[in-house]
């Protein structure tokens, strides 16, 4: 019988980590520190937000369309312009 040796990684996770430091590496040159304080913040109240911002963001500055490094007030209108619109409820008591 023949066990896996437990110093391998499988290849699926060594090209995750690759990934996700592609993806960091991208994030931060096209964002400035305060933004990416802003989005590391957010990342651990709303996952799926920042992620979609993020995804967002790389495709911008892969496809060239970013002119320059988006600060924190420019995050701030993509973020605002990425979350669902909230629906008010009002309650009217008879």
């Amino acid at each position: 019988m023949d066990f896996p040796d437990s110093n391998e990684q499988p290849p699926n996770d060594n090209t995750n980590h690759e990934l996700a430091a592609q993806k960091e590496q991208i994030l931060k040159q096209v964002l400035t520190p305060e933004a990416r304080s802003r989005l590391n913040n957010i990342k651990m109240v709303k996952p799926e937000l920042s992620d979609m911002v993020e995804q967002y963001l790389i495709g911008m500055a892969t496809q060239g369309k970013l002119p320059g490094q988006i600060n924190d007030d420019q995050l701030k209108q993509i973020l605002l312009s990425a979350q669902q619109p909230k629906r008010d409820f009002k309650i009217n008591r008879i």
